[in-house]
């Protein structure tokens, strides 16, 4: 437990020694009300291989935020990961679902991921 805290806050040091902390902090919070709600919607959707666009979806929205929505972002979608890969999933839906994360961080379009048919609400 203290390594994963000692982990945290180094990545949360590094990320914002350009920034000031305010900031930072509140970018990081938005990002994860982003994370939140793509979580949300994709519960409410239960829309069969959606989670991928989700995944991508709210990454990008959190990233959008700036570099706290980011980091945010990323530790949340490590922890989730790291969480499936416990409780004994599968190591490619792992690896696919990091791939749709990292592809909506990095601002790509999350709708590469939209399956057809998923309601325009989404």
């Amino acid at each position: 437990m203290k390594l994963l805290t000692g982990l945290v806050f180094c990545s949360l040091v590094l990320g914002v020694s350009s920034r000031s902390w305010f900031s930072f902090l509140g970018e990081a919070y938005d990002g994860a009300r982003d994370m939140w709600r793509a979580y949300s919607d994709m519960r409410e959707a239960n829309y069969i291989n959606s989670d991928k666009y989700f995944h991508a979806r709210g990454n990008y929205d959190a990233a959008q935020r700036g570099p706290g929505g980011a980091w945010a972002a990323e530790v949340i979608s490590n922890a989730r990961e790291n969480i499936q890969k416990l409780l004994g999933h599968g190591a490619e839906d792992t690896l696919a679902d990091q791939a749709a994360n990292e592809w909506g961080r990095s601002g790509k379009d999350p709708n590469h991921f939209r399956p057809a048919g998923l309601p325009e609400k989404y």
